[in-house]
């Protein structure tokens, strides 16, 4: 028999109640949420136990949106990150996986991709062959990643989102909800709109 991994769900907002919900699907044990805005009523039937001083030292699963907030956290708390793999992903048998990365239901990852620490990627993804998510990343929704793209560290990609294969979205850039990504987007960019060519 197998025995679920207890787990502490850091970030009771809504990212936090749909890691709840995928760590039961995978076979955790959720034991409450960690919370900064703590006192906070139960949430999903599970106590906030408290801010991060509740934290016990045990494995913690990081439910917080913000790319740089999930690093910070992980730095401050120095405890087992495990991965949260949502059982119905498609993944292909060379797609490798950081600690404290969570990729979320339908998702797809292709051969060689990489997630790296920290990432996001969440429902219903396409992360195609030799993607490179780095550390922190954060993919939207339905978005679809061809074959060769690499994201750079704490860089978001929204809802919607398609890059066209081999570029390269920089490090702390974010690309709007809907964008068509034709070009590489330097680190730091905000590139929103139809044709995602980033400003000259």
């Amino acid at each position: 028999m197998v025995i679920p991994v207890r787990v502490v769900i850091l970030g009771a907002g809504g990212h936090g109640r749909a890691v709840c919900e995928a760590a039961w699907d995978t076979g955790f044990a959720p034991l409450g949420f960690l919370d900064a805005r703590a006192p906070l009523p139960p949430l999903l039937g599970l106590p906030v136990l408290g801010d991060e001083l509740a934290h016990d030292g045990g494995p913690l699963l990081i439910a917080l949106g913000g790319n740089r907030l999930r690093l910070e956290a992980a730095a401050r708390l120095a405890c087992p990150l495990p991965v949260l793999l949502h059982p119905s992903v498609t993944r292909s048998r060379s797609a490798e996986i950081a600690e404290g990365a969570v990729v979320m239901p339908r998702v797809v990852l292709g051969a060689l991709a990489r997630i790296g620490r920290l990432a996001l990627v969440n429902t219903g993804a396409i992360i195609e062959h030799d993607v490179v998510l780095e550390e922190g990343a954060h993919v939207g929704p339905g978005a679809v990643l061809c074959g060769g793209v690499r994201v750079g560290a704490r860089a978001m990609v929204g809802a919607g989102v398609v890059v066209a294969p081999n570029l390269t979205i920089g490090a702390d850039a974010v690309v709007g909800a809907g964008t068509a990504v034709l070009a590489d987007v330097p680190p730091g960019t905000v590139l929103t709109g139809a044709a995602g060519h980033p400003p000259s």
